[in-house]
């Protein structure tokens, strides 16, 4: 199975930067965005532009059946088979903070505990220890070995008494697949639920999150090919009905009276006010592109290109380059953090961008696994459905720009 050449679905693809052509290697932290994404968007604002679940008028019914029509492909994109167990945020941050508010504010007490992954976002760590400083909770932490994997000798221990354990299903800095069914199993023995952040594992893996055992699911529409301002979370519906509501307003209730309200059945129970409304026919037509492609040729097309990276980087510099994470392309996705030489990240993204290269320079919001990897920052470069070897192979030179540069 082959992925097509699909640069040119890209419009922003086609500029130029210092007179390079652009290589946009930094879909790790947002994707770019292909015709039919923009288009869909703008059909809805020329066509259709009104508020959604209020109006009885034309064009009021044909938004409100365009998002519920977008709910369900997305629902069924990531293998959920009931679209009211699809909630809308504005990104898995705010999804994450959700399940932590809504659910951890109604369950975790002093004799309770979390247990999280030191590869975490800050997504899903802050929200916790937001929480545990309020209600005295204790947070645990899986550890990782040499090779960039999480530590499970451990594990039956560390789920011991745990109520909610929150683990990434590919890391954002080491690209590391994590056996989510495997925890997920464990966790379920230990009588806790999981919640899985899949910001990264949506836009290149085939989703499912029964088969994964996830009970809440959490992913952003801006790293799959969709709009910001639009993330999901998916949970069980018998979790979703028995959560008290995240935020007050409109559309989250059923009745309002003096003495108190009535929330609405869900998900709307968990959607106050008005919803990004294009940004979610947006990203029903991201699922849609990616659909078309075929999760499966996206996720061999990203194992080549990865492998091919790191062949030809280390291959090429040795020593003077370390990639983190695992060695074997299949056990990881696109995510390249590295350090070249001594030069320092910030300094080598500035001279690839000289080179039309976009990567990113930093902690990736991921502080506690900067100081695991004994690094302030790192060098991260990330690959996606539009990428191919041509745009390695600009990576590979403008890298040695950076050491002639600065004298390394």
């Amino acid at each position: 199975m082959t992925l097509p050449d699909v640069k040119a679905d890209f419009p922003l693809l086609a500029r130029t930067v210092h007179g390079r052509r652009l290589v946009y290697l930094d879909s790790a932290a947002t994707s770019q965005k292909p015709e039919p994404v923009l288009a869909a968007m703008d059909e809805y604002y020329r066509t259709i532009n009104a508020n959604v679940h209020r109006g009885a008028y034309e064009i009021a019914a044909a938004a409100t059946e365009a998002t519920e029509r977008a709910r369900a492909r997305i629902a069924a994109f990531v293998g959920g088979h009931d679209p009211a167990e699809l909630v809308f945020t504005k990104n898995a941050t705010e999804a994450m903070n959700l399940v932590a508010r809504a659910w951890g504010g109604a369950n975790l007490g002093p004799d309770d505990a979390v247990l999280l992954t030191q590869m975490e976002h800050h997504a899903n760590i802050v929200p916790w220890q937001i929480l545990a400083a309020e209600r005295g909770f204790e947070i645990r932490w899986v550890p990782l070995t040499d090779d960039g994997q999480l530590d499970l000798s451990e594990l039956d221990r560390l789920l011991d008494g745990v109520k909610l354990f929150g683990v990434t299903a590919m890391s954002n800095v080491l690209g590391t697949l994590n056996p989510v069914r495997r925890l997920a199993d464990a966790a379920h023995d230990a009588g806790a639920l999981v919640l899985v952040d899949g910001s990264q594992y949506v836009p290149h893996l085939p989703t499912d999150v029964t088969a994964l055992g996830a009970d809440f699911f959490a992913f952003t529409g801006h790293k799959m090919c969709g709009p910001t301002g639009i993330g999901c979370l998916w949970a069980r519906r018998e979790l979703l009905e028995a959560m008290p509501p995240f935020l007050g307003g409109g559309e989250m209730i059923l009745d309002v009276r003096l003495d108190g309200f009535t929330p609405n059945a869900v998900p709307h129970k968990f959607e106050a006010g008005t919803p990004p409304i294009a940004e979610i026919v947006g990203l029903g037509a991201a699922v849609d592109y990616l659909s078309g492609l075929g999760m499966e040729a996206v996720r061999e097309h990203e194992v080549s290109l990865t492998a091919y990276a790191l062949r030809s980087l280390t291959e090429r510099y040795g020593d003077d380059i370390t990639i983190h994470g695992p060695s074997e392309p299949a056990s990881r996705g696109g995510v390249l953090s590295f350090a070249f030489r001594d030069v320092h990240p910030h300094d080598i993204s500035q001279v690839l961008d000289q080179h039309g290269v976009c990567v990113r320079a930093g902690h990736h919001c991921a502080k506690p696994l900067m100081r695991v990897l004994g690094v302030g920052a790192t060098a991260r470069a990330s690959v996606y459905i539009y990428n191919d070897e041509s745009d390695i192979d600009v990576l590979a030179d403008a890298l040695e720009h950076a050491g002639d540069i600065f004298g390394l």
